[in-house]
């Protein structure tokens, strides 16, 4: 079992915020720091950056969608993190969204087939082997894969083909109903937030009311009416407002340093072995009060 802290990316914040995040769990000793892709930096750019700035922080790359990057690219991104930084890295694929992979990238939007053929020609590579022509001059034989998955299909093929899955703001109910030999999941935290980090929190879920397996989700934890408001087309906006905490409570570990451990806990117990934890930065700059409060987590790593 153990702890990592997720680069999150809040549009109100400035992006190079992820690289202090990172910084700060590197200084408070979180073992994982996960490197995502949106609409800021190139995501092996950025695991560079953040290995040069750090000590000892292991990095995992991603979920980056498959069907963006060939395996080929993947194999040499990972490879290049890995070989200028002597840090530890490891891959996360996931399925995205048609709008980010058809729309932004104008690649095909075929996450299950894509998802199996990415990890196995992926996986080949990092091993040495030989795939279409292409041998990778500097292996990586140690890295894992990981698949994201949400709704039925994907978490089939994650569990089937990945090294670990990972759930992004699920309850620990939801965790105990999934069937996984490894379970990385996300949470965000904030440490006795105040109104500008509930909004930011608010903000977020506002986002994944509506996408299948989300909405389905949020409305058995009695939250129905705010999903079908979503997705009969409210403005996020106007969603957010609406959130009330105790949903922000469900998928997450807001209070005192205690009530999120107390949270943490909940998750290892129902089934996670990796727990990621999404620092809220609208009142708190790299997350690093909430980072050096939860230092003491770390003692969890051993158990």
């Amino acid at each position: 079992m153990s702890i990592g802290v997720v680069t999150p990316f809040w549009l109100d914040r400035p992006p190079l915020e992820a690289v202090d995040i990172a910084v700060a769990a590197d200084e408070a000793g979180f073992g994982t720091v996960w490197i995502g892709e949106m609409a800021t930096f190139d995501a092996f750019a950025l695991a560079t950056a953040v290995g040069l700035r750090t000590s000892g922080i292991a990095l995992k790359i991603g979920p980056l969608a498959v069907g963006v990057r060939s395996p080929v690219a993947l194999a040499l991104g990972l490879s290049t993190v890995v070989a200028t930084t002597g840090r530890r890295a490891d891959l996360a694929l996931g399925a995205s969204s048609p709008r980010i992979v058809t729309e932004w990238h104008g690649r095909e939007w075929a996450p299950v087939r894509l998802t199996r053929e990415t990890v196995r020609d992926t996986r080949a590579l990092l091993n040495g082997e030989r795939v279409a022509g292409f041998r990778l001059q500097h292996p990586v034989p140690d890295a894992s894969i990981s698949v994201a998955a949400f709704g039925p299909a994907m978490t089939r093929v994650a569990t089937e083909v990945g090294d670990e899955v990972v759930l992004n703001l699920v309850s620990a109910a939801h965790v105990a109903q999934a069937e996984a030999d490894a379970l990385a999941v996300w949470i965000p935290a904030a440490l006795d937030p105040g109104p500008d980090t509930l909004r930011q929190l608010r903000n977020q879920l506002s986002v994944y009311l509506a996408p299948p397996g989300y909405g389905e989700m949020f409305t058995a934890l009695g939250h129905g009416d705010l999903v079908g408001q979503a997705r009969d087309g409210r403005p996020r906006s106007e969603l957010a407002e609406h959130i009330p905490v105790d949903l922000v409570e469900a998928v997450g570990a807001i209070g005192s340093a205690q009530d999120i451990t107390r949270r943490v806990d909940e998750y290892l117990d129902a089934g996670a072995s990796h727990v990621g934890l999404v620092p809220a930065t609208a009142e708190d700059p790299a997350g690093r009060r909430l980072l050096t409060a939860l230092a003491p987590l770390l003692a969890e790593d051993r158990r």
